[in-house]
């Protein structure tokens, strides 16, 4: 645990020199796959003012400057990788803000997490790019709660947001995140009662987990297979 805790902290703090700039790239090439993303970065438009995207670099944070991008989207828990101070100092040189709003691909929402999407999606400048690590689940579970709360869309607009196309596996346990859009399309939706209502009064997330049932082999191929956060 106290490796564990060093590693967290260690990202944390600003680079201070050509050595922990050279260590924080190892991390995101190497430790965090980000070799990989160089080559597919599944980056989408999901409206005017939002686009969606695996875990950027720096040259990834400068084409969203040149493509007017005002604010940076955090999904991840932003400590735990190398890419978060290659990221933040360049929104910082760039004139990006940069927000954290962690969120998980193997669990639904927390009632927190959704009031705090809420509070970030009506407060930041757009338009703005949301990330997680792969742009697969919590980038479609983001863009599914964006959809919901900023733009008043439908749950099916909104689980649109987690598709195949994007990288996302609902057969695998990143599909409770399809079950609880499902659920607030059954439980929500269907009686009248908007998002936020539902989440305040009757979304019970405890159920949802304890019910919720993946496949083995979806969980090898994203868990192992694949290795997604």
């Amino acid at each position: 645990m106290a490796d564990d805790d060093q590693e967290l902290g260690r990202w944390e703090r600003p680079l201070r020199s050509s050595s922990e700039r050279l260590a924080a790239w190892s991390s995101t090439l190497f430790k965090d796959h980000g070799a990989i993303r160089l080559i597919y970065r599944n980056r989408h438009k999901v409206s005017d003012e939002l686009w969606r995207s695996s875990q950027p670099v720096p040259s990834d944070i400068r084409w969203a400057r040149r493509n007017g991008v005002r604010t940076i989207i955090s999904l991840r828990h932003s400590s735990n990788f190398g890419a978060w101070p290659l990221v933040s100092e360049t929104c910082e040189r760039k004139g990006l803000n940069l927000v954290n709003l962690p969120l998980f691909s193997r669990e639904p929402p927390t009632h927190d997490a959704v009031r705090y999407a809420n509070k970030v999606f009506n407060s930041i400048e757009y338009p703005a790019l949301l990330h997680c690590k792969s742009g697969a689940d919590r980038a479609g579970m983001g863009s599914a709660l964006y959809v919901l709360l900023r733009q008043n869309g439908t749950a099916d607009e909104a689980i649109r947001q987690l598709h195949w196309r994007y990288g996302h596996m609902q057969f695998s346990r990143t599909g409770v995140l399809d079950a609880f859009l499902q659920l607030y399309k059954r439980e929500g939706e269907a009686r009248g009662i908007s998002f936020l209502d539902w989440i305040e009064t009757g979304y019970d997330r405890a159920a949802l987990i304890s019910s919720f049932k993946s496949s083995y082999w979806g969980d090898v191929l994203v868990d192992r297979f694949l290795r997604r956060e």
